[in-house]
């Protein structure tokens, strides 16, 4: 078999090249809630940051529905905040992959209780029949955004709401519990419906001077893979996993995702670390399924390099079979880090000025461009 041959062709999606907005709606500590789409100026500039997305090619994007603020009276749906969303994507023919948890939810809700599960169940029917109502046809949901990530920082280390300490576990099975649940009532709704579940892509590796550490690392590389493996009922089948529920895998990968079991980041000239598109090829042996890269992206001066680099890891991994279907570009425009308050210094669009503009970093524009060329030739020779 030739390698064009085994060469997967990207259909999935209205463009591979993609945007993902900014949309984490986290409780830090003493309860300050952080809206990303306010602090990133996107609430204010919908039509105009889908138009500027569109007019550099990007024509799919990941957004988000503000759970917090929609249901922020029990059982009662406000969607003031989500319709002009989706009226500004629809007037500029963007297509969305909507969030529904974005590390956020209702200030009413205990998200250790079976009501939690209950409220996302309810809110997600309402949110698919609303968009079902307003014409949308063939939509794209993620119910909850990186369950693995949330379960730790919110449950294992105490760095965002429930702001737990050795509970990861269990907000993991909850989390997955909660996604099954929405998914089963967006289906009644769209049968067609389908699903991006979002997750980090790593590399976790034997430390070099501690042999003895290989299967904590191999065990703690291959933990990555468990929500997935629970919402796909390939493992813990009480949780109510279904194998067409495991639909899209969307993996977040940044230059940091390699680490030593000690966890110190693996350096980029170690000959530990793995390249991207053997990453991708470890997850699509084990689950054929397609992917998309979710979130991507470089700091400062390193942004368009690194675009570079996973542009070409992806088309090895599209040249291996891999059915990747999409490249999405995080943080694709500015925020103040909802860790710490500094501006984010890795997006394609900066902040809004006072007229609602935001400058576009030539840089990495002229790079995406290079690679969306380099994308059309690759496709055109196939």
């Amino acid at each position: 078999m030739t390698q064009q041959s085994l060469r997967h062709h990207p259909q999935l999606f209205r463009s591979f090249f993609q945007g993902s907005f900014p949309c984490s709606t986290a409780c830090r500590a003493g309860g300050r809630r952080l809206d990303m789409v306010i602090s990133s100026g996107h609430d204010m500039l919908l039509e105009k940051d889908y138009a500027a997305l569109a007019q550099e090619g990007l024509h799919t994007a990941r957004d988000g529905a503000r759970w917090h603020l929609i249901e922020a009276v029990p059982n009662v749906y406000d969607w003031r905040t989500f319709m002009p969303m989706l009226h500004a994507a629809a007037r500029q023919d963007m297509q969305i992959i909507w969030e529904l948890a974005h590390f956020g939810y209702p200030d009413h809700l205990d998200i250790w209780k079976a009501s939690f599960i209950d409220h996302f169940e309810r809110f997600a029917r309402a949110m698919a029949q609303l968009m079902r109502d307003e014409g949308i046809e063939k939509p794209f949901f993620t119910p909850i955004n990186q369950i693995s990530f949330w379960s730790w920082a919110g449950a294992d280390v105490s760095w965002l709401d429930p702001y737990a300490s050795d509970r990861g576990r269990e907000l993991k099975r909850q989390l997955v519990r909660a996604s099954l649940a929405a998914m089963h009532a967006i289906r009644e709704v769209y049968p067609d419906a389908r699903f991006v579940l979002t997750d980090p892509l790593v590399q976790v590796a034997t430390d070099p001077d501690n042999p003895d550490s290989k299967p904590y690392a191999d065990a703690q590389h291959q933990a990555q893979f468990e929500a997935w493996d629970w919402i796909g009922g390939r493992d813990a089948p009480e949780l109510g996993g279904r194998a067409d529920f495991l639909d899209i895998l969307g993996l977040n990968y940044y230059p940091d995702n390699h680490w030593f079991f000690s966890g110190e980041t693996i350096p980029h000239d170690h000959p530990t670390r793995q390249p991207l598109h053997r990453l991708l090829m470890q997850c699509w042996q084990r689950y054929q399924r397609p992917m998309i890269l979710a979130e991507t992206g470089a700091e400062g001066e390193a942004r368009a390099p690194w675009l570079r680099q996973i542009s070409e890891e992806a088309r090895l991994a599209l040249d291996h079979g891999v059915a990747l279907e999409g490249i999405s570009l995080y943080p694709v425009v500015e925020y103040p880090a909802w860790a710490d308050d500094r501006r984010s210094p890795g997006a394609l669009f900066g902040l809004g000025d006072p007229n609602g503009n935001r400058t576009l970093h030539e840089a990495l524009a002229l790079e995406l461009r290079s690679q969306q060329i380099k994308w059309q030739n690759w496709q055109t020779n196939s």
